[in-house]
């Protein structure tokens, strides 16, 4: 690196004035909750992406109070589609804490803001600096990408020494002045230049610097988590139905798809039936439908459906304090509903 910090974040903003993302919805009249919001959405997920369900969101979610305020199962069903769910949660859990402990403002201290749920380092200093105008170095995964290729930083990014190199590194090249543009740059910077495969060296601002470039081995920075072979899961997803209405239950605050609603599940076949007893269903008609394969990140989950058509008028009662929904496919409930679960209500609607 030859440039030094102060001329790295020169070229990085002259960039950005003449290249950079300025017209994304959430850039509009920027407030600690509008940013805070997209940055949990941008998590994981692409910007297309987030644009539409950042949109719905806001328009019924517009403050942090009505947020804090909504029923869980209404936060949960405008978050559907997104996925990890645990951000959802902890989303509203930190709008809570705002609301009570804050007075419905959002602290101004890194330390304090870190401490609201779902919040980390860089998520924190990316809210103070593009909407409280505070220089905080950021390190999300763009950001991570653009200075492990400008240093040629060889490790994985998640191990913890380095995570801290990379730290060192951005507070580094963080300017004092214009930190919220330069924070927006950084991140433009690895979604459209400095991007995980073909990379657009030639349009880079600091290409000439950049260490991986000159090893003409961009896309060998940073380096990669050692691969190894996801698990396969298998589950039973019973779907009692009766006339146009579905029985699922909501499931535990933690855990996989947590507050979320879905079908009952069980291990193999010849538990069925006693899982339908339980649930107070003894008559009805037991068909397998197509399965499909969910991933996670961590594992696949081979599903198998079974289609419990009840030949009676349902009498089921909670089991375990579980609640319990009939969900009117004709009629839907504005409740949180994990991807499967929604793929099998469009399986069902074409039955």
């Amino acid at each position: 690196m030859s440039s030094t910090p102060i001329q790295f974040a020169d070229k990085i903003l002259a960039w950005f004035d003449v290249h950079g993302r300025k017209d994304l919805p959430w850039q509009q009249s920027k407030t600690p909750y509008s940013v805070w919001v997209s940055e949990i959405m941008l998590q994981q997920t692409q910007v297309t992406t987030v644009i539409p369900f950042y949109q719905r969101f806001m328009a019924r979610f517009p403050d942090v109070q009505s947020l804090a305020d909504a029923p869980q199962d209404e936060v949960l069903h405008h978050w559907a589609g997104l996925g990890y769910y645990a951000r959802a949660r902890n989303l509203q859990k930190a709008a809570q804490q705002v609301r009570d402990q804050y007075q419905g403002q959002f602290p101004t201290s890194l330390d304090a803001m870190m401490a609201l749920p779902g919040i980390g380092r860089s998520t924190a200093a990316a809210i103070l600096s593009l909407a409280c105008g505070q220089s905080h170095a950021i390190l999300d995964g763009n950001v991570k990408r653009v200075l492990g290729r400008y240093a040629a930083i060889s490790g994985w990014p998640g191990e913890k020494k380095v995570e801290n190199q990379l730290w060192e590194l951005a507070e580094q090249l963080t300017p004092v002045s214009r930190t919220g543009d330069y924070t927006q740059a950084m991140m433009d910077m690895g979604a459209t230049l400095c991007t995980r495969s073909k990379p657009k060296c030639g349009e880079c601002p600091v290409a000439a610097d950049c260490a991986a470039n000159a090893l003409g081995r961009p896309t060998d920075f940073p380096g990669k988590k050692a691969k190894k072979a996801i698990p396969v899961r298998n589950t039973i997803m019973l779907l009692p139905k009766w006339q146009e209405q579905v029985l699922i239950y909501k499931r535990p605050p933690a855990g996989l798809w947590g507050g979320l609603w879905g079908f009952f599940e069980v291990e193999q076949d010849s538990d069925i039936a006693e899982k339908a007893r339980t649930l107070g269903l003894t008559d009805f008609r037991l068909t397998e439908i197509p399965g499909f394969r969910h991933t996670f990140s961590h594992f696949h989950l081979d599903i198998r459906p079974m289609l419990l058509e009840l030949t009676n008028a349902p009498q089921a009662q909670e089991v375990q304090e579980q609640p319990l929904l009939w969900y009117n496919l004709d009629n839907p409930a504005n409740v949180g509903l994990a991807a499967p679960t929604k793929a099998l209500f469009s399986t069902l609607q074409q039955k």
